[in-house]
Protein backbone atom coordinates (compact mmCIF):
# COMPACT_ATOMS: atom_id res chain seq x y z
CA UNK A 1 0.00 0.00 0.00
CA UNK A 2 1.59 3.30 -1.10
CA UNK A 3 1.42 6.30 1.26
CA UNK A 4 2.84 9.69 0.32
CA UNK A 5 3.91 12.30 2.85
CA UNK A 6 0.94 14.58 3.73
CA UNK A 7 0.80 18.08 2.24
CA UNK A 8 -0.39 21.14 4.14
CA UNK A 9 -3.06 23.32 2.49
CA UNK A 10 -4.62 26.68 3.35
CA UNK A 11 -8.18 27.12 2.10
CA UNK A 12 -10.03 30.34 3.09
CA UNK A 13 -8.05 30.58 6.33
CA UNK A 14 -8.72 26.90 7.10
CA UNK A 15 -5.71 24.59 7.30
CA UNK A 16 -5.86 20.87 6.46
CA UNK A 17 -3.46 18.11 5.49
CA UNK A 18 -4.01 15.79 2.52
CA UNK A 19 -2.38 12.50 1.60
CA UNK A 20 -2.87 9.63 -0.82
CA UNK A 21 -3.13 5.94 -0.01
CA UNK A 22 -3.27 3.70 -3.08
CA UNK A 23 -3.95 6.77 -5.28
CA UNK A 24 -6.99 7.83 -3.19
CA UNK A 25 -6.94 11.22 -1.51
CA UNK A 26 -7.76 11.81 2.17
CA UNK A 27 -8.03 15.06 4.21
CA UNK A 28 -7.68 15.76 7.94
CA UNK A 29 -8.41 19.14 9.56
CA UNK A 30 -7.27 18.01 13.01
CA UNK A 31 -5.67 15.07 14.82
CA UNK A 32 -8.74 13.56 16.44
CA UNK A 33 -8.83 10.51 14.12
CA UNK A 34 -5.23 9.61 14.99
CA UNK A 35 -5.54 10.31 18.72
CA UNK A 36 -3.68 13.62 18.58
CA UNK A 37 -4.81 16.90 20.21
CA UNK A 38 -3.30 18.98 17.38
CA UNK A 39 -5.99 21.25 15.93
CA UNK A 40 -4.46 23.99 13.72
CA UNK A 41 -7.71 25.86 13.06
CA UNK A 42 -8.33 26.54 16.75
CA UNK A 43 -5.29 28.86 16.75
CA UNK A 44 -4.79 32.35 15.31
CA UNK A 45 -4.45 32.45 11.50
CA UNK A 46 -0.71 33.29 11.55
CA UNK A 47 0.04 30.10 13.56
CA UNK A 48 -2.09 27.64 11.60
CA UNK A 49 0.41 26.71 8.87
CA UNK A 50 3.15 25.77 11.34
CA UNK A 51 0.68 23.62 13.28
CA UNK A 52 -0.47 22.13 9.97
CA UNK A 53 3.11 20.97 9.37
CA UNK A 54 3.14 19.41 12.83
CA UNK A 55 -0.12 17.58 12.06
CA UNK A 56 1.32 16.31 8.75
CA UNK A 57 4.32 14.81 10.55
CA UNK A 58 2.06 13.19 13.17
CA UNK A 59 -0.22 11.66 10.51
CA UNK A 60 2.71 10.23 8.55
CA UNK A 61 4.38 8.75 11.63
CA UNK A 62 1.09 7.28 12.87
CA UNK A 63 0.19 5.55 9.59
CA UNK A 64 3.67 4.25 8.68
CA UNK A 65 4.04 2.69 12.12
CA UNK A 66 0.88 0.66 11.65
CA UNK A 67 -1.72 3.03 12.99
CA UNK A 68 -5.18 2.91 11.44
CA UNK A 69 -8.00 5.39 11.10
CA UNK A 70 -11.56 4.99 9.95
CA UNK A 71 -12.94 6.64 6.85
CA UNK A 72 -15.18 9.63 7.47
CA UNK A 73 -18.63 8.50 8.68
CA UNK A 74 -17.68 4.86 8.00
CA UNK A 75 -16.28 1.82 9.79
CA UNK A 76 -13.88 1.09 6.87
CA UNK A 77 -10.24 1.17 8.00
CA UNK A 78 -7.40 3.10 6.33
CA UNK A 79 -3.82 2.03 6.99
CA UNK A 80 -0.51 3.30 5.61
CA UNK A 81 1.59 0.28 6.46
CA UNK A 82 2.46 -2.10 3.62
CA UNK A 83 1.61 -5.79 3.74
CA UNK A 84 4.06 -8.68 3.27
CA UNK A 85 2.38 -9.36 -0.07
CA UNK A 86 3.19 -5.83 -1.23
CA UNK A 87 6.81 -6.08 -0.07
CA UNK A 88 7.20 -9.36 -2.01
CA UNK A 89 5.73 -7.74 -5.13
CA UNK A 90 8.18 -4.85 -4.79
CA UNK A 91 11.06 -7.30 -4.34
CA UNK A 92 10.09 -9.18 -7.52
CA UNK A 93 9.73 -5.95 -9.50
CA UNK A 94 13.17 -4.85 -8.29
CA UNK A 95 14.74 -8.13 -9.42
CA UNK A 96 13.00 -8.02 -12.80
CA UNK A 97 14.69 -4.69 -13.54
CA UNK A 98 18.15 -6.16 -12.86
CA UNK A 99 20.59 -7.66 -15.34
CA UNK A 100 19.70 -11.30 -14.71
CA UNK A 101 19.11 -14.26 -17.02
CA UNK A 102 15.60 -15.03 -18.28
CA UNK A 103 15.75 -18.41 -16.53
CA UNK A 104 16.59 -16.78 -13.18
CA UNK A 105 13.74 -14.25 -13.47
CA UNK A 106 11.27 -16.98 -14.42
CA UNK A 107 12.26 -18.98 -11.33
CA UNK A 108 11.68 -15.92 -9.12
CA UNK A 109 8.28 -15.38 -10.75
CA UNK A 110 7.44 -19.05 -10.16
CA UNK A 111 8.26 -19.00 -6.43
CA UNK A 112 6.51 -15.63 -6.04
CA UNK A 113 3.27 -17.09 -7.43
CA UNK A 114 3.70 -20.20 -5.26
CA UNK A 115 4.02 -18.05 -2.12
CA UNK A 116 0.97 -15.95 -2.95
CA UNK A 117 -1.12 -19.09 -3.51
CA UNK A 118 -0.15 -20.33 -0.06
CA UNK A 119 -0.58 -16.97 1.69
CA UNK A 120 -4.11 -16.11 0.52
CA UNK A 121 -3.98 -13.19 2.99
CA UNK A 122 -1.45 -10.36 3.43
CA UNK A 123 0.91 -11.85 6.03
CA UNK A 124 3.68 -14.30 5.10
CA UNK A 125 4.21 -16.94 7.78
CA UNK A 126 6.89 -19.63 8.14
CA UNK A 127 4.39 -22.40 7.44
CA UNK A 128 3.61 -20.81 4.05
CA UNK A 129 7.27 -21.16 3.07
CA UNK A 130 7.37 -24.72 4.45
CA UNK A 131 4.23 -25.64 2.49
CA UNK A 132 5.81 -24.48 -0.76
CA UNK A 133 8.99 -26.47 -0.08
CA UNK A 134 7.10 -29.59 1.05
CA UNK A 135 6.01 -30.19 -2.56
CA UNK A 136 9.61 -31.09 -3.48
CA UNK A 137 10.97 -34.40 -2.23
CA UNK A 138 14.18 -34.19 -4.26
CA UNK A 139 16.99 -32.49 -2.35
CA UNK A 140 18.16 -30.64 -5.46
CA UNK A 141 14.67 -29.28 -6.29
CA UNK A 142 13.96 -28.43 -2.64
CA UNK A 143 17.22 -26.48 -2.30
CA UNK A 144 16.78 -24.70 -5.64
CA UNK A 145 13.29 -23.47 -4.69
CA UNK A 146 14.48 -22.56 -1.18
CA UNK A 147 17.36 -20.53 -2.62
CA UNK A 148 15.04 -18.50 -4.86
CA UNK A 149 12.50 -18.02 -2.06
CA UNK A 150 15.28 -16.63 0.13
CA UNK A 151 16.25 -14.14 -2.59
CA UNK A 152 12.72 -12.69 -2.69
CA UNK A 153 12.25 -12.71 1.08
CA UNK A 154 15.65 -11.11 1.78
CA UNK A 155 14.95 -8.33 -0.73
CA UNK A 156 11.50 -7.82 0.80
CA UNK A 157 13.20 -7.40 4.21
CA UNK A 158 15.59 -4.83 2.73
CA UNK A 159 12.56 -2.95 1.38
CA UNK A 160 10.91 -2.86 4.79
CA UNK A 161 9.27 -6.19 5.66
CA UNK A 162 9.83 -6.56 9.41
CA UNK A 163 10.28 -10.33 9.82
CA UNK A 164 11.97 -13.30 8.15
CA UNK A 165 9.53 -16.23 7.68
CA UNK A 166 12.25 -18.42 6.13
CA UNK A 167 14.53 -18.22 9.17
CA UNK A 168 15.35 -21.66 10.52
CA UNK A 169 14.16 -23.52 7.40
CA UNK A 170 17.20 -25.57 6.40
CA UNK A 171 18.31 -26.98 3.09
CA UNK A 172 18.02 -30.69 2.38
CA UNK A 173 21.16 -32.74 2.39
CA UNK A 174 21.20 -34.77 -0.81
CA UNK A 175 23.25 -37.82 -1.66
CA UNK A 176 26.51 -36.99 -3.41
CA UNK A 177 26.32 -37.69 -7.12
CA UNK A 178 29.24 -38.26 -9.43
CA UNK A 179 29.30 -36.31 -12.64
CA UNK A 180 29.94 -38.74 -15.46
CA UNK A 181 33.00 -37.62 -17.43
CA UNK A 182 34.05 -39.00 -20.82
CA UNK A 183 36.76 -41.63 -21.07
CA UNK A 184 37.00 -41.34 -24.85
CA UNK A 185 36.74 -37.61 -25.48
CA UNK A 186 38.14 -37.71 -29.04
CA UNK A 187 35.73 -40.43 -30.13
CA UNK A 188 32.75 -38.54 -28.69
CA UNK A 189 33.80 -35.25 -30.31
CA UNK A 190 34.26 -36.87 -33.73
CA UNK A 191 30.82 -38.45 -33.50
CA UNK A 192 29.30 -35.06 -32.61
CA UNK A 193 31.18 -33.34 -35.45
CA UNK A 194 29.56 -35.69 -37.95
CA UNK A 195 26.14 -35.03 -36.42
CA UNK A 196 26.10 -31.20 -36.11
CA UNK A 197 28.86 -28.61 -36.45
CA UNK A 198 27.32 -26.07 -34.03
CA UNK A 199 26.94 -28.70 -31.32
CA UNK A 200 30.52 -29.82 -32.00
CA UNK A 201 31.91 -26.31 -31.39
CA UNK A 202 29.74 -25.91 -28.31
CA UNK A 203 31.28 -29.09 -26.88
CA UNK A 204 34.78 -27.99 -27.89
CA UNK A 205 34.46 -24.66 -26.04
CA UNK A 206 32.89 -26.39 -23.04
CA UNK A 207 35.74 -28.94 -22.84
CA UNK A 208 38.73 -26.90 -24.07
CA UNK A 209 37.86 -23.52 -22.49
CA UNK A 210 35.66 -24.83 -19.64
CA UNK A 211 32.85 -22.42 -20.51
CA UNK A 212 29.31 -23.20 -19.45
CA UNK A 213 27.39 -24.29 -22.56
CA UNK A 214 23.90 -22.85 -22.15
CA UNK A 215 24.84 -19.22 -21.69
CA UNK A 216 28.59 -18.53 -21.85
CA UNK A 217 29.13 -20.57 -25.03
CA UNK A 218 25.73 -19.91 -26.62
CA UNK A 219 26.08 -16.12 -26.33
CA UNK A 220 29.68 -15.90 -27.62
CA UNK A 221 30.32 -13.05 -30.08
CA UNK A 222 33.44 -12.45 -32.14
CA UNK A 223 34.10 -9.30 -30.10
CA UNK A 224 34.63 -11.59 -27.07
CA UNK A 225 37.79 -12.95 -28.75
CA UNK A 226 41.17 -11.21 -28.79
CA UNK A 227 42.42 -10.06 -32.20
CA UNK A 228 44.71 -13.09 -32.55
CA UNK A 229 41.95 -15.50 -31.39
CA UNK A 230 44.17 -16.65 -28.52
CA UNK A 231 41.83 -15.74 -25.65
CA UNK A 232 38.14 -15.25 -24.80
CA UNK A 233 37.23 -12.30 -22.57
CA UNK A 234 33.92 -12.37 -20.70
CA UNK A 235 32.65 -9.53 -18.50
CA UNK A 236 31.27 -10.31 -15.05
CA UNK A 237 27.66 -10.06 -16.22
CA UNK A 238 28.32 -12.79 -18.79
CA UNK A 239 29.38 -15.56 -16.41
CA UNK A 240 28.12 -17.22 -13.25
CA UNK A 241 30.87 -16.03 -10.90
CA UNK A 242 30.12 -12.37 -11.63
CA UNK A 243 33.81 -11.65 -12.25
CA UNK A 244 35.65 -10.74 -15.43
CA UNK A 245 37.09 -13.86 -16.99
CA UNK A 246 39.89 -14.34 -19.53
CA UNK A 247 40.28 -17.88 -20.93
CA UNK A 248 43.04 -19.20 -23.24
CA UNK A 249 41.88 -20.95 -26.41
CA UNK A 250 43.65 -24.30 -27.11
CA UNK A 251 45.26 -24.78 -30.52
CA UNK A 252 42.75 -27.46 -31.59
CA UNK A 253 39.97 -24.88 -31.34
CA UNK A 254 41.89 -21.83 -32.54
CA UNK A 255 43.05 -23.46 -35.80
CA UNK A 256 39.43 -23.94 -36.89
CA UNK A 257 38.12 -20.45 -36.08
CA UNK A 258 37.31 -17.96 -38.84
CA UNK A 259 36.48 -14.51 -37.47
CA UNK A 260 33.16 -12.95 -38.43
CA UNK A 261 31.55 -9.55 -37.83
CA UNK A 262 32.52 -8.18 -34.42
CA UNK A 263 28.98 -7.93 -33.01
CA UNK A 264 27.77 -11.21 -34.54
CA UNK A 265 27.12 -14.37 -32.58
CA UNK A 266 29.60 -17.11 -33.60
CA UNK A 267 26.82 -19.67 -34.19
CA UNK A 268 24.11 -17.63 -35.93
CA UNK A 269 26.32 -15.14 -37.81
CA UNK A 270 23.89 -12.42 -36.70
CA UNK A 271 23.47 -10.16 -33.68
CA UNK A 272 20.94 -12.56 -32.17
CA UNK A 273 22.20 -15.68 -30.33
CA UNK A 274 20.53 -19.12 -30.61
CA UNK A 275 17.45 -19.56 -28.43
CA UNK A 276 18.13 -20.60 -24.79
CA UNK A 277 17.18 -24.26 -25.43
CA UNK A 278 19.11 -24.59 -28.69
CA UNK A 279 22.00 -26.75 -27.47
CA UNK A 280 19.82 -28.60 -24.98
CA UNK A 281 17.56 -29.69 -27.86
CA UNK A 282 20.48 -30.61 -30.12
CA UNK A 283 22.07 -32.67 -27.36
CA UNK A 284 18.84 -34.55 -26.64
CA UNK A 285 18.48 -35.44 -30.31
CA UNK A 286 22.12 -36.45 -30.65
CA UNK A 287 21.98 -38.61 -27.54
CA UNK A 288 19.17 -40.70 -29.05
CA UNK A 289 21.34 -41.69 -32.04
CA UNK A 290 24.78 -41.79 -30.39
CA UNK A 291 26.63 -45.10 -30.01
CA UNK A 292 28.94 -43.80 -27.28
CA UNK A 293 27.03 -41.50 -24.88
CA UNK A 294 26.16 -43.05 -21.52
CA UNK A 295 23.01 -42.35 -19.53
CA UNK A 296 24.41 -39.82 -17.02
CA UNK A 297 26.52 -37.87 -19.50
CA UNK A 298 25.38 -34.36 -20.45
CA UNK A 299 26.82 -31.28 -22.13
CA UNK A 300 28.30 -30.37 -18.75
CA UNK A 301 30.24 -33.64 -18.83
CA UNK A 302 32.62 -31.93 -21.27
CA UNK A 303 33.34 -29.23 -18.68
CA UNK A 304 33.80 -31.88 -15.98
CA UNK A 305 36.12 -33.88 -18.24
CA UNK A 306 38.18 -30.75 -18.93
CA UNK A 307 38.43 -30.04 -15.19
CA UNK A 308 39.67 -33.57 -14.48
CA UNK A 309 42.30 -33.28 -17.22
CA UNK A 310 43.62 -29.96 -15.86
CA UNK A 311 43.79 -31.21 -12.27
CA UNK A 312 45.45 -34.51 -13.18
CA UNK A 313 48.12 -32.76 -15.29
CA UNK A 314 48.83 -29.80 -13.00
CA UNK A 315 47.77 -30.99 -9.53
CA UNK A 316 46.99 -27.32 -8.86
CA UNK A 317 43.67 -26.37 -7.29
CA UNK A 318 44.49 -22.68 -7.94
CA UNK A 319 44.89 -23.23 -11.69
CA UNK A 320 41.70 -25.27 -11.73
CA UNK A 321 39.85 -22.45 -9.96
CA UNK A 322 41.00 -19.91 -12.54
CA UNK A 323 40.22 -22.20 -15.47
CA UNK A 324 36.73 -22.98 -14.17
CA UNK A 325 35.96 -19.36 -13.32
CA UNK A 326 35.01 -20.26 -9.74
CA UNK A 327 34.61 -17.40 -7.26
CA UNK A 328 36.80 -19.13 -4.65
CA UNK A 329 39.00 -22.18 -4.07
CA UNK A 330 36.32 -23.57 -1.75
CA UNK A 331 33.94 -23.80 -4.71
CA UNK A 332 36.58 -25.70 -6.69
CA UNK A 333 37.21 -28.10 -3.79
CA UNK A 334 33.48 -28.80 -3.50
CA UNK A 335 33.32 -29.30 -7.25
CA UNK A 336 36.18 -31.81 -7.24
CA UNK A 337 34.55 -33.88 -4.53
CA UNK A 338 31.68 -34.56 -6.93
CA UNK A 339 33.94 -35.72 -9.75
CA UNK A 340 35.37 -39.17 -10.33
CA UNK A 341 38.82 -38.18 -9.06
CA UNK A 342 40.22 -40.62 -6.47
CA UNK A 343 41.42 -38.90 -3.33
CA UNK A 344 43.79 -41.78 -2.46
CA UNK A 345 46.35 -43.59 -4.59
CA UNK A 346 47.67 -47.14 -4.11
CA UNK A 347 50.88 -45.85 -2.56
CA UNK A 348 48.83 -44.02 0.08
CA UNK A 349 47.31 -47.25 1.37
CA UNK A 350 48.70 -49.42 4.23
CA UNK A 351 51.68 -51.65 3.37
CA UNK A 352 52.63 -55.10 4.65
Amino acid sequence: MKLNYPKVHLDHDKVFVSFYINQKRYRLYNGKRIGSPTSPNSYPIDQRLSLGNLLAAEVYKYLTEGGVLKKYQSDAVITGIQSDREFLTKALNYKQKGDYSIKYIKMLQFVYRALLLEMKGKVLESFHVSNVLSKYSSGVSHNTIRRHLNVLINDAIILGMNHNPSKGIKSKKGDAKLHKPFDNISVILNEIKEYNESLYYCCLFTYGCLLRPHREVRELKWEDFTSDLSHIKLAGNRNKSGRNRIVPIPYYIKENLVRGESNHNIFTDSVKPPNPDYFKTLWSRFKRVSHHIQQDQTLYSFRHSGAIDIFKRTGSITKLQKAMGHSSINVSLTYLRGLEIPELNEEDMPVV
